[in-house]
């Protein structure tokens, strides 16, 4: 499988190679660590480790013997199957919110409590506006965020004109600002300085 390079399918050969079991299994876990990190999207998949192991005996073309945590596919069984990364085909309509702000919204829209279902709406707001700060380091407005919420929602939620959406994006800056030091000196009083010569006596010259 070309999607996860060269590097992988000759640390894969050289697993095939391994003769002590333990060896070889610690290895083997290794590349399943290393190929989850080259392919991040695939953790969007469902059952991604699971994926993560059928495409393992692949590239090994089912030579490869492992203690893996789920069922060994046969070549018979794989190759019913796309031979290309599967990477989430979901409905994401704007996928800098990914999947957890959709869901969140589909959990409003049940909420039957209309005082719960606002200050849940006033939370997926918040929390989409510094998803999107984080995605695009440019000023966002309100105004961009309550249309998206809406558009999301097909309509069914929406947010206050007076909804302000910058608590969320405010504490996030804080934290990751560098604290400055304050001074510790009582007001009124200048800074203590020491002496940076204790021990030389000036003289005029005569």
């Amino acid at each position: 499988m070309k999607e996860y390079g060269r590097n992988i399918q000759h640390l894969v050969q050289h697993a095939i190679t391994i003769q002590d079991d333990t060896l070889r299994n610690q290895l083997v876990a290794d590349i399943i660590d290393l190929m989850g990190t080259l392919n991040p999207n695939l953790r969007n998949v469902e059952d991604y480790r699971h994926k993560l192991w059928d495409h393992l005996f692949m590239i090994s073309d089912f030579k490869l013997k492992a203690e893996s945590p789920y069922p060994i596919p046969t070549r018979e069984l794989l190759t019913r199957r796309t031979m290309e990364l599967e990477y989430p085909r979901e409905n994401v309509k704007f996928r800098h919110y990914g999947r957890y702000v959709e869901s969140m919204i589909e959990k409003a829209k049940g909420i039957e409590d209309p005082e719960k279902k606002k200050e849940f709406v006033e939370i997926i707001g918040n929390y989409m506006k510094l998803v999107y700060q984080n995605w695009n380091r440019e000023n966002v407005t309100d105004d961009i965020i309550k249309n998206d919420l809406r558009f999301l929602s097909n309509n069914m939620l929406s947010l206050d004109d007076e909804s302000n959406l910058d608590s969320l994006s405010r504490s996030s800056r804080r934290s990751t600002q560098p604290q400055q030091k304050t001074n510790q000196n009582k007001p009124g009083k200048k800074p203590f300085r020491p002496n940076r010569f204790p021990n030389r006596n000036f003289k005029k010259n005569r």
